[in-house]
């Protein structure tokens, strides 16, 4: 029987979704104003990315470690939304050191405090992803995921603009000079918003439990409607023994690993190859809207593919396909208006668009072959980036969201698939890679040092995370077919 989507629970529950987007996105305003006041190399200042994303593997582990130790999941026993109100209130305490990381403009009290944000977010996100699959037909649950990402998309959006504000300031006249002092005010009102929503969710209708349906298993991706049973020769005993699933957490790992560091090295290439009106560097607080766009860029793709959660006719949905992709890239331009930004320059990213939308529908909902079309697009639009310059480039690494934008459902789909009663024990292995985010950034900001490749060259570190995720679609195709699950004929089996 299918069941309705709890639509009142599940938009208390996507609150989460906005915050952890606001910060992750903000860190990409943080890096090159910490690179300029404290004078850090490229690769210093994306300690913070590094700080941020290792927090989440960090935060896995302990999951992991604590749960066996304890003979149980930790979530069966406190509860769900009791694991996500605990989250909150741990971010919150790691907001609280940003006040004296601002006013001693300290590197490692600001980057300490963003781990222990991260922590709080790792255990918010193990217990908000299964939930937003269980509040309605778990078949659609993917769609509910991406509507869930395209909230994740809006704070991302917000985040860069509002932070740029608070460093900047708002209105002409206003002092253009960085102040690091400013960073703890949206901050501190983020910690206080935690905490509200954190008594917001104890108090919530929210399920603290989850009823599992032995009878289905979870669809990540909206490609099929049935997930396919693992052959009875590969019935293993542990997730990790399933090729599909080794290869897809490096896949993650490559694929969180490209998106954040595309976006932290944005704002670097910008001040040193854009000419601003003056004919000078690039100013840095006019970097902010850029920022936004990339994420942007990723909520157009996630709110597309959100589609299929809504109980409209096939028609409609198709006519939504173009819709949906304008109608974020309107709240992206809207944002940006109402924050005083000049925004006729972007009105030619509506063109960009287009190569969404056709790399959507070639796809047919098929995770491998979106997978290798996106990766195909993410590759070229890198390249282009690095063989051009100046705005042309700039829309090429921004680019770079929108193709980004479905991967991680794709890859999760792959990896999953055909693993039976060790799906949990797996989807846990594959967030641990969300690490991911902070080494390739890391490693790019090494290599865009002037004694290094440069930061330009540096995309290179893109292409290649592009290039494995190319070859994961082909080999996991292989590998899955191998074992009875064709996704060509799911796909031409039927669908929504």
């Amino acid at each position: 029987m299918s069941q309705q989507t709890k639509w009142s629970q599940f938009g208390v529950l996507v609150s989460v979704f906005f915050f952890w987007g606001f910060v992750a996105a903000s860190n990409d305003i943080l890096i090159p104003v910490f690179r300029e006041k404290l004078h850090l190399a490229p690769w210093q200042s994306q300690m913070i990315s590094f700080a941020f994303y290792v927090a989440y593997t960090v935060g896995s582990v302990i999951y992991f470690a604590v749960s066996k130790a304890t003979g149980g999941d930790i979530l069966n026993k406190l509860g769900y939304k009791n694991g996500i109100a605990l989250g909150l209130v741990i971010s919150a305490l790691g907001t609280l050191l940003f006040y004296p990381a601002a006013q001693t403009e300290s590197f490692l009290l600001m980057i300490t405090g963003l781990f222990i944000v991260g922590l709080g977010f790792s255990l918010q996100q193990t217990a908000a992803n299964p939930l937003a699959i269980n509040m309605g037909d778990p078949r659609t649950g993917s769609q509910r995921l991406s509507m869930a990402g395209g909230i994740n998309n809006l704070g991302t959006t917000l985040g860069p603009v509002i932070v740029s504000l608070a460093i900047f300031g708002s209105v002409a006249g206003a002092s253009k000079v960085a102040d690091i002092g400013a960073v703890k005010v949206p901050y501190l009102v983020l910690g206080a918003a935690f905490i509200l929503v954190a008594i917001i969710f104890k108090f919530s209708p929210i399920p603290n439990k989850i009823e599992h349906n032995e009878e289905i298993e979870l669809d990540f991706d909206k490609a099929s409607e049935v997930t396919a049973k693992p052959m009875p020769s590969l019935n293993h005993t542990s997730a990790i023994r399933y090729p599909q699933l080794w290869l897809g957490m490096i896949g993650i790992f490559i694929y969180v690993g490209v998106e954040v560091a595309t976006a932290s090295n944005l704002p670097q290439f910008m001040t040193e190859h854009v000419k601003g009106e003056d004919g000078l560097a690039f100013p840095t607080e006019k970097i902010a809207p850029f920022v936004s766009l990339y994420w942007a860029s990723l909520m157009m793709g996630r709110w597309t593919n959100s589609i299929g959660a809504f109980n409209i006719s096939a028609s409609f949905k198709s006519v939504l396909r173009f819709i949906m992709p304008y109608l974020a890239f309107g709240v992206f331009l809207l944002i940006n208006k109402i924050a005083s930004h000049d925004i006729t320059p972007f009105y030619v990213y509506a063109a960009v668009i287009v190569a969404l939308i056709i790399g959507d529908l070639l796809s047919k909902g098929n995770p491998a072959r979106q997978l290798l079309i996106f990766s195909i697009c993410g590759m070229s639009s890198l390249i282009i980036g690095m063989l051009s310059d100046g705005m042309v480039s700039v829309y090429a690494f921004t680019s770079v969201g929108l193709f980004c934008s479905t991967l991680w459902p794709c890859i999760f789909t792959l990896a999953i698939a055909g693993l039976g009663r060790h799906t949990n024990e797996g989807a846990s292995f594959l967030i641990m890679m969300i690490m991911g985010g902070g080494f390739i950034s890391v490693l790019q900001g090494w290599l865009a040092g002037s004694n290094m490749l440069g930061i330009q060259a540096s995309f290179i570190v893109g292409v290649l995370c592009f290039a494995y995720l190319a070859f994961y679609a082909i080999r996991a195709k292989v590998i899955l077919k191998a074992q009875g699950i064709d996704y060509d004929k799911l796909e031409s089996g039927g669908g929504h």
